[in-house]
């Protein structure tokens, strides 16, 4: 089993939202997504999307770009991101999932083998740029969320097993000053952290080690429109 990861899809099947505006790489990008894909991933395999997938407003729009993925092979697992306007109410996303190879986290865990993937949407840390009072409440909001989700984890976890996590905003500054998600990272035992939300000529490494936990940028443009393996 292997863990591949391509987030920030941004697809606009029923939206007006081409992408192409921010850049001539993103012409028929979920056509190079799905051309990295198929040559990666087998059925055993799991893709891990860090948020924004859809520009739409509505679960029913959501869900024919959700159905531009449908066919391709191993599981699918998600998480929101701020641009997920239309993911409101997780019970009817999952009733609603185009098949059972669709998965959907908030705030919760999804176990395969022995790996456990533990999924929130995060926030802007402190530090980042713009950073305001509003973004704090919102933060130490998200960590809870995040704390819910590792509760879920202990209970499944076994001797062995190896934790984790999707988050769509980078969870630390570009200084790397630890705060309350790294700190929760830490307390659990995560391996390794995968998320989104960067894009353009905006800087972020790609990949960042502290306190033996491995963080991985998974934003489809910073990859060139190809999935990473994660594990």
């Amino acid at each position: 089993m292997n863990i591949y990861a391509v987030s920030d899809l941004h697809l606009s099947g029923r939206c007006n939202k081409p992408m192409n505006i921010f850049g001539e790489g993103w012409e028929g990008h979920l056509d190079k997504i799905k051309e990295s894909w198929n040559a990666l991933v087998s059925d055993d395999d799991i893709v891990l999307v860090c948020g924004d997938i859809s520009w739409a407003m509505k679960l029913e729009d959501a869900l024919y770009d959700l159905n531009a993925l449908k066919g391709l092979k191993g599981k699918k697992v998600f998480c929101r991101g701020n641009h997920d306007y239309w993911w409101n109410g997780i019970s009817r996303l999952r009733q609603s999932a185009p098949d059972d190879s669709f998965y959907f986290l908030q705030n919760d865990c999804v176990k395969f083998e022995n790996v456990i993937l533990a999924g929130s949407r995060g926030w802007c840390c402190p530090g980042s740029a713009d950073f305001t009072e509003r973004d704090d409440k919102l933060y130490k909001r998200e960590a809870l969320r995040f704390s819910l989700a590792f509760q879920q984890a202990e209970q499944m976890r076994g001797e062995g097993d190896r934790l984790l996590v999707m988050i769509h905003y980078p969870p630390f500054n570009l200084k790397r000053e630890k705060n309350l998600f790294t700190d929760l990272f830490e307390k659990h035992g995560v391996e390794k952290v995968v998320f989104g939300h960067v894009h353009g000529s905006y800087y972020f490494p790609l990949k960042t080690e502290m306190d033996g936990i491995e963080y991985l940028l998974s934003s489809c443009d910073k990859l060139g429109f190809r999935l990473v393996k994660i594990l």
